[in-house]
């Protein structure tokens, strides 16, 4: 028994040897060429005092070495406006970062601007520099610009707006949200950038106002802070504009509103008038009026989980807009027009006089069968007209408008669309 034992050990020694040999690797200085997902790593606006979200790069080695690089790092060194993650090595030079024969590794990125006297964008750039002579670029798009954030003094939940000192020159950054108080006007003139952050949303105090004066080419923009990639375009980045309790005489003409959870938000007893606007990409709904008064002229709102809710009553006339329904981003169950004059809180129903809601000259449209949902409380008024020279879906005038190319975000119509030349022009 003892020599079958020992026999034994003598025969795993050489193999337990050989497995626990470390591969070696070749130090590339020069020699082998690595490949990269991309030569340039560029960031879209960055604002000056936050940083951006992380970037990958991936290096690839596609020889049949295993390789070491004695050092990876950025050519601005210590100055640099970006900072990097090599595989897990945060340091400002990375060294002797091994990649085996086939095999790949990825190099995170963040750019991190500080503030200068620029109004308008610049360009920052640098460069990852391997030890073989090979490097990436990188590439932003830095931003001054205005923040508006909760100081550790502040004894509200939200941070009040300047209204009257507001900078024209520069975006605006919400960090947190944001109030127009009682007896104040917020007026946003052509051009001007509102950028918001997860959880920000502006906020127009009962008798406050919000006066916003954009034009064609200019239009005032309502936005989320991200903008890479499909960020572009996705909806729920920020939370909403909300109108308090009779909050009136509010005017928005001109402006692009996109990326949130609802667009505009009215309270109880609240006024706007709205023009000309393109509300798009909210997870929730473009436009929500609870007992509110709401004018609607020339708008566009689409990419919406909901298009229009009205709750618990209230007045709304809305001519020449087209509201488009073809929301893909979860499984939509509701219609794209909700008129109610009840609202559900809980086991609570709250009802409230529907005194108007007018739709002429509109077009409501997109994929479900019906795109109107009618909800009346017995005891209330409900006054509606969806057919007034109106295509609706699941109306009177159910026909397709033909949308030039709805999946491109084209909403102008085809020469053949049953809707050019239909509309009765009504005076304001």
């Amino acid at each position: 028994m003892r020599r079958l034992v020992y026999v034994f050990f003598l025969a795993v020694i050489p193999w337990f040897s050989i497995s626990c040999e470390k591969e070696s690797f070749k130090v590339d200085d020069g020699g082998v060429k690595l490949e990269f997902s991309t030569d340039t790593l560029t960031f879209d606006t960055v604002f000056t005092t936050v940083g951006t979200t992380t970037r990958i790069v991936t290096i690839y080695n596609r020889s049949s070495d295993n390789l070491k690089l004695s050092t990876v790092t950025l050519s601005g060194g210590v100055a640099s406006h970006f900072r990097m993650n090599v595989d897990g090595d945060t340091s400002l030079v990375a060294h002797d970062i091994e990649i085996e024969a086939g095999d790949s590794i990825f190099i995170f990125v963040q750019a991190n601007i500080n503030p200068t006297d620029a109004t308008m964008p610049f360009v920052v750039e640098d460069a990852i520099v391997f030890s073989n002579g090979q490097r990436v670029a990188l590439t932003a798009w830095g931003r001054n610009a205005i923040y508006h954030r909760i100081l550790p003094s502040d004894s509200t939940w939200f941070t009040v707006i300047d209204c009257e000192n507001w900078n024209h020159t520069l975006p605006h950054v919400f960090i947190d949200p944001a109030a127009v108080l009682d007896g104040h006007t917020l007026t946003l003139r052509n051009g001007d950038e509102l950028y918001f952050y997860d959880d920000a949303m502006l906020i127009i105090d009962s008798n406050a106002h919000l006066r916003v004066q954009g034009t064609e080419d200019a239009p005032v923009l309502f936005t989320s802070m991200r903008h890479d990639g499909w960020y572009d375009y996705l909806p729920g980045q920020w939370q909403t504009i909300w109108f308090y309790n009779y909050s009136i005489g509010n005017v928005i003409d001109h402006a692009v509103i996109e990326n949130g959870t609802c667009g505009l938000r009215c309270y109880p007893g609240s006024q706007l008038t709205v023009s000309n606007t393109v509300i798009r990409n909210m997870s929730d709904c473009g436009i929500v009026g609870q007992a509110a008064t709401i004018t609607g002229r020339n708008l566009l709102v689409y990419d919406c989980l909901a298009d229009v809710t009205v709750l618990r009553g209230g007045s709304y006339d809305f001519r020449n807009c087209t509201f488009a329904n073809y929301w893909s981003y979860s499984a939509r169950q509701i219609e794209g027009i909700v008129l109610s004059n009840n609202e559900i809180r809980g086991e609570e129903v709250l009802g409230g006089d529907l005194l108007k809601a007018d739709f002429r000259d509109c077009i409501i449209w997109g994929t479900y069968q019906k795109e109107f949902l009618l909800s009346e409380l017995e005891g209330f008024t409900m006054n509606y007209n969806l057919n007034l020279h109106s295509i609706v879906k699941g109306g009177e005038w159910s026909e397709d408008p033909l949308f030039t190319d709805p999946r491109e975000d084209d909403y102008t119509l085809q020469e053949e669309s049953p809707a050019i030349g239909i509309g009765y022009q009504f005076e304001n």
